[in-house]
């Protein structure tokens, strides 16, 4: 069974089931939800837990030894495991699928936390014998978008609010960052008293702890969002990203949506198959080329060919150098192709 984060509580109130599987990109929410099942689990008599870490060697007996050990004086016991790298290997995937046929009796809650997986995880028979025995919630950061609600929620838990524009400036400096962006939250209650927060009281108190990385990059040029793809490569600039990893993630989108837009039609189930797109990304892809014809497309994969020449020293112009072009290939993408209609670039 799948459950969304916002069903976990009502899920909870309605009893427990004996297992329970937590995976996605954001530890926060992972541990918040490991915690609300662990203090019900708690209330209800699972007075004993047993921690298991899956790291290089691990011995998947201990998983069934552990569900069939009990103290003597626990009728009911909490097993967690965590496979920190997401990927059990051949001898785990077999050990959970077995594990899942012969959950053990009334009494063993077992707990399993994994970390954002890919698709082929998702599609392995390991996850899917988990998905068919026990409840699983997929637990991941909301997009920069929906940041400024999840922000508003949080405020209210504490019984302050904030405006829109509020809302928006934590989001901006808690971006890729939950675990952040919720000590940020936490301090404004130490701070100021319930309420509404001013601007001027969010700003003095909200440090800029976002985390960038090549993945929000790569979201920010397919919405062409030019403010967040700016402050992006500033801040990969700043935290010494390479620029050679910078230009592999713009470098695939440019050329991906120059191949679809190639097509002059909307792309089919094989053409995303041939530009390996797949998921939640078609969608940004689909916007991005209503945005963007082929024209563009290929200027910026020259420009793009000119920053490579740059970072391997082929060009003159040094170091500092690479991140302006950047900036002005981010600056090209955010456009909406009018001007490169008129004229050629």
């Amino acid at each position: 069974m799948q459950l969304r984060a916002d069903q976990l509580p009502a899920h909870l109130e309605r009893g427990l089931q004996p297992l329970y599987v937590l995976h996605g990109d954001a530890p926060l929410l992972v541990l918040e939800a490991a915690d609300s099942i662990r203090k019900v689990a708690r209330q209800r008599g699972y007075s004993e837990r047993e921690s298991l870490v899956v790291l290089a060697q691990f011995d998947w007996r201990q998983l069934l030894a552990a569900a069939g050990s009990m103290s003597l004086f626990s009728e009911r016991k909490i097993i967690e495991l965590n496979i920190p790298n997401g990927k059990p290997g051949k001898e785990g995937g077999a050990s959970l699928q077995a594990y899942c046929r012969q959950l053990p009796a009334s009494g063993v809650l077992t707990l399993i936390s994994l970390p954002e997986l890919g698709w082929q995880e998702k599609k392995a028979a390991w996850f899917a014998a988990l998905s068919e025995a026990g409840v699983v919630l997929e637990l991941n950061a909301p997009p920069l978008a929906e940041l400024p609600g999840w922000v508003a929620s949080r405020l209210r838990r504490q019984l302050q609010s904030a405006e829109p524009e509020g809302l928006r400036f934590i989001a901006e400096r808690v971006e890729g960052n939950l675990l952040a962006a919720h000590q940020e939250i936490q301090k404004l209650a130490l701070l100021y008293p319930q309420g509404e927060l001013s601007l001027e009281q969010i700003r003095a108190a909200v440090l800029n702890v976002a985390r960038y990385d090549v993945d929000s990059l790569r979201e920010a040029l397919l919405l062409g969002d030019s403010a967040r793809l700016l402050r992006t490569l500033q801040g990969l600039r700043q935290e010494g990203e390479a620029p050679t990893l910078v230009l592999w993630a713009m470098s695939e989108e440019i050329r991906a949506l120059a191949m679809l837009q190639r097509l002059h039609r909307p792309p089919n189930e094989a053409d995303w198959r041939a530009v390996r797109v797949w998921g939640p990304r078609q969608r940004l892809l689909r916007r991005a080329l209503q945005r963007l014809p082929e024209q563009l497309l290929n200027a910026s994969l020259r420009q793009a060919a000119k920053i490579d020449r740059l970072i391997k020293g082929a060009l003159a112009g040094g170091q500092a150098d690479i991140w302006l072009e950047f900036r002005r290939l981010a600056l090209r993408l955010s456009a909406d192709g009018t001007a490169v209609r008129r004229n050629k670039p």
